[in-house]
This record gives structure tokens, sequence and C-alpha cells, in this order.
């Protein structure tokens, strides 16, 4: 590897002078780079000097941009057919927020202070940690990507993150027992599959896309259960869980098992034999299940507030104010854990019917339920006690 200098003339006669990094890549083949200054050129040999040592070198002309190395991460998601909602995700973070400051870059001239500099860019663009974390990490996975199409040698990204504080994390506030019992109680003055719908989403702890493609063959009546083995994403495309803890089967009390026996006998027949099926027997687009059930339900039960849009309260067409729920479905899913907990089902049993990856998850969101179960001076007068109390008979001696 040789540093030469390099001075010549332009058509305009300007006389120009630059700085050149004779050297071989690690597959032997001759490269060159121009600097302007004599100090960066042996800077970037000395790097270039050490990578190409350990055949982590890739010459510029051989590398591409950012922004290609996002359609090619984008494309091998598709190939490896991510859920079309995930690559919506994916796509956003590429196009609204890696491109914009590093789409142009070439992979080979980025490095780790300016993926540093990219991340607080993004903080301090007023994205929220939570989201610069995921942006952070696409672009990881982009870079890997291109690492393993043999695009780039390292991983530059690889370091840098984005702390989140459990102190940014709002806790988890279940709707309370008063409050489902109001929907229930407006659920049963509602549509015929109004009260089993809510009843399995309270008592069972479905998410909304495993209730949309809950089969009766999955509802074992006699044995008071349910099977969840498979969902339906916002394309209504039915497919297995995301993960390998979506699988699983969770018991149902006996008011459950009651309202889906009147429901069965009423459900109208679907192809894929739905529990919940819409008018044309395909699952429930989750949008629809929005606009038909959740708000309709907790405005008859009266748990809803003025609906507030553009700033402003939002109105009908004749002046009167719209109303929405206090609740997403994502709550009732909640409020099912909450009741669990308080019946004092240990943790791993909750993780399991909840369908949590990881018990760390479970506590992470419920762990204060937990925790409020335990009376602290109770704890500590037990504590005392059991110190402190003398047995009634003295322990005999050892011989």
């Amino acid at each position: 590897m040789s540093i030469r200098k390099r001075e010549w003339t332009t058509p305009r006669g300007e006389a120009r002078t630059a700085w050149l990094v004779d050297y071989r890549d690690p597959q032997g083949k001759r490269r060159a780079k121009q600097f302007d200054r004599k100090k960066d050129a042996e800077a970037w040999a000395t790097t270039a000097k050490h990578e190409v040592a350990t055949g982590t070198h890739t010459a510029d002309s051989q590398s591409i941009t950012i922004a290609k190395a996002g359609e090619n991460w984008l494309a091998r998601g598709a190939r490896e057919q991510l859920e079309q909602s995930t690559l919506d995700a994916y796509g956003q973070h590429v196009k609204l927020h890696i491109n914009p400051f590093l789409g142009a870059r070439k992979l080979s001239q980025l490095t780790q202070p300016m993926v540093e500099k990219f991340r607080d860019d993004l903080l301090d663009g007023g994205r929220s940690r939570p989201m610069a974390k995921r942006v952070l990490g696409s672009l990881y996975s982009i870079i890997k990507e291109a690492k393993r199409l043999g695009y780039v040698s390292k991983n530059v990204a690889e370091d840098v993150t984005v702390k989140v504080s459990g102190r940014d994390k709002a806790k988890i506030v279940p709707p309370s027992k008063e409050h489902i019992r109001l929907l229930i109680g407006a659920a049963k003055g509602g549509r015929p599959m109004d009260l089993p719908m809510a009843l399995v989403f309270v008592f069972a702890g479905l998410r909304a896309s495993e209730l949309r493609a809950l089969p009766w063959p999955n509802v074992d009546l006699q044995r008071a259960q349910i099977t969840v083995d498979r969902r339906a994403d916002f394309q209504n495309v039915i497919g297995p869980p995301k993960s390998q803890s979506g699988f699983r089967t969770i018991p149902i009390p006996p008011m459950v098992v009651a309202a889906l026996r009147v429901w069965k006998l009423a459900c109208p027949p679907s192809p894929d034999r739905l529990v919940f099926p819409s008018q044309k027997g395909t699952p429930i687009f989750h949008a629809n299940l929005v606009i038909g059930f959740q708000e309709p339900l907790q405005i008859a039960a009266g748990l809803c507030r003025p609906s507030i849009k553009n700033g402003a309260p939002a109105v009908d067409k004749d002046g009167a104010p719209l109303m929405e729920g206090l609740y997403g479905l994502h709550d009732l899913r909640h409020a099912c854990a909450s009741l669990w907990i308080e019946r004092r089902v240990d943790a791993k049993r909750v993780q399991t019917w909840m369908g949590h990856s990881s018990i760390q998850i479970t506590f992470d969101t419920y762990g204060h339920l937990f925790a409020a179960l335990d009376d602290d001076a109770a704890v500590m007068g037990e504590l005392e006690a059991a110190v402190m109390t003398e047995p009634k008979s003295a322990p005999k001696a050892i011989a």
C-alpha cells in the first residue's frame, strides 16, 4: 500500500493537487482512493491496511448505497413471506427515517460515528426513543443483509443503541371489574354474537387477530377450553401465530361455555367454520370489529368520552358530539390478565395463557399487578412474628 502525490492542470488552466492511496483489496485486485489532504490519505491508509489484512475491506466501487441495501433487505423480507403489516412498517422505516439521512451514502463509507450521529439526529428530529430504537434495528438488519450478500464486511451499526427507560413506558391500567360488568351487560342487549365475543375477549385473553380466526373445532365446550393455533392478519389472511408461544390452550369459565353453546346454534356457517364470521363468512376485518363491536358496546355501556379530531370535539352532520370508547380491544386482553393475576394464577401460567414468548414480557407488562397482591406491612409483620415468637415448648436436648 503506497501514498503518492498527484498533480495536474484542469482544462481551465487551474493547478490541482491530490493524494492517491494505491493498494490491493483482499482479493488481490488493485484499487485506488484519492484525497485532497495528505493526512486524510494517511489516516485512511492505516485503517484500510488493517481491513485488507483481516479480510474486512470493501472498496467503494464494489459497494452499494444504503438506499439500495434497504431495497435488498425489504425484498428478502418479502421472499421470506413476512406479514404485509411487518413489511409495511419496515418500508416506512427506510423511506421516512433512514433514506433522508443516509440513503445516498455508500455502505463502505459508513462508519460507527456516522451511525451514532444518525441516532442523535433521529432523537433531535422529534422521534420517540422507542421509534428511534426500532429504526436503528432496521438499519442494523439492512447492513447485516448487505454483509450476507458480500457488499460490506463489517456491520458498523451493531454497537449503536438507544436506551429506552422503563420509566418511559406507561403502566397498564386494565378496565376495572365494574367496567367489565358494564360491558358484559351492554353485550347482552346487543347482537347475538356480542355477548360470546365479549366474554371470550375478557375471560380468554385472545388477541383480536386470534379471535377473528378462531374456528369451532378449537373450542372444546366439554373440557371448557379454547385452543389457539392460528390468527388473521390485517388483510384477513389466516395463518399460524407469529411465534411458537402463540400456540396454546386456555381454560374458560362456565359463563363463557354457556354463551358459546347458545351462539353455536345461531352462528352462520362459514368455509373456515369460524366462531365469529362476517356476513360473508370470512374473518371480520379488524376495522369492522372496532366499528361494529368495540365502539357501540362501550357507548351503550356508558364507557365513552367525546371524540377529539384536529384538537376540537368532533360532531356529526347534525352538530351532535361524537363519542368514542375508553378502551381498545387490547385493553380487554389486559383485563383478562389482571383477573388471572388477582386470582393468584402464577406468573408462568399467565405467560403461557397470554401467549408471551418470555416470562420477562409478562413481568414487564404486568409486574406492577403481581406486586400489588402483596401487602408489604403484612409481609413484614409475618416476618417479625416468625423470628420473635418463641416456641410453645423448648426443644429437647440432643444426646
